[in-house]
């Protein structure tokens, strides 16, 4: 289950679109358990995730404690993506300017994993300059796919080399918004004891829409099995002028832990 307790009501509009796009299972008798609490994200784990270790796509078993991978000897459909070039990948830690045709901005994930049970997402947290989201509407996540005034709208793609697509306006961005941070999650981890050990070729790529040409990229390198949520990298504005930082630090706290960390309200 999902701990995204995001404090504002959900009307019947929202309700219907979340039972279509992201099997969440509910109706107007318990649409209630949202609006206070969890609601579930449902299709996303593969049964073997019940038992001490699980399968992946290529035969081998990894166990939830420690991250090692096992032979099995059996198959399971795992979704893999082909890396892309990142022919601008940059180091973790490093900081460099974005430039672009337009206004608009395309941020490409992708990811692999070891452990089928590894249900992946990305989220994105627009900040003030306190560090803090403008509003509890400024995080982005398949839960909440677009921010206020649609700068930033999320989207699963499931490409060859991406699967999930942030588009950004920067015209249109509420002008409080000094920071967007991109947060790679695993559902569940901590029921699960999922952790990033389980994954690999998780990366983040910053494209001009209209050349599609990439402008920055940043590869995870360092996948430990005592985290289970990544920081990838921060958009920013500095001097008027927008950059990208490559952060690439692991923190043990799932989806709700960052929430309060950036100051959406959750209950």
């Amino acid at each position: 289950m999902y701990p995204m307790n995001v404090t504002k009501p959900i009307g019947a509009e929202q309700l219907d679109n979340l039972n279509q796009k992201k099997g969440v299972v509910l109706n107007s008798d318990n649409v209630d358990i949202l609006n206070t609490s969890y609601y579930k994200k449902t299709g996303s784990t593969n049964a073997a995730a019940q038992s001490g270790s699980t399968q992946s796509s290529s035969g081998t078993a990894t166990s939830q404690n420690t991250g090692q991978a096992q032979s099995t000897g059996q198959n399971v459909n795992v979704r893999r993506i082909t890396l892309p070039a990142l022919s601008k990948r940059i180091s973790k830690g490093q900081k460099v300017p974005l430039t672009f045709s337009s206004n608009k901005i395309k941020v490409n994930f992708g990811w692999n994993v070891n452990n089928s049970a590894c249900d992946v997402d990305v989220s994105a947290f627009l900040l003030a300059g306190n560090g803090k989201v403008v509003g509890d509407d400024f995080f982005v996540f398949y839960g909440q796919e677009s921010s206020p005034e649609r700068s930033v709208l999320f989207k699963n793609v499931e490409e060859a080399n991406a699967l999930q697509v942030f588009d950004i306006d920067t015209s249109i961005l509420n002008p409080a918004v000094q920071k967007i941070v991109f947060v790679m999650t695993i559902n569940d981890a901590l029921e699960k004891a999922l952790n990033f050990g389980m994954l690999k070729d998780a990366y983040i790529q910053i494209v001009d829409p209209v050349t599609n040409t990439e402008v920055a990229s940043f590869l995870v390198e360092e996948y430990y099995n005592n985290i289970n949520s990544m920081m990838m990298g921060e958009v920013y504005l500095h001097n008027g002028a927008w950059k990208f930082n490559a952060i690439g630090n692991g923190v043990n706290k799932d989806l709700a832990g960052l929430c309060e960390f950036y100051g959406v309200q959750v209950e």
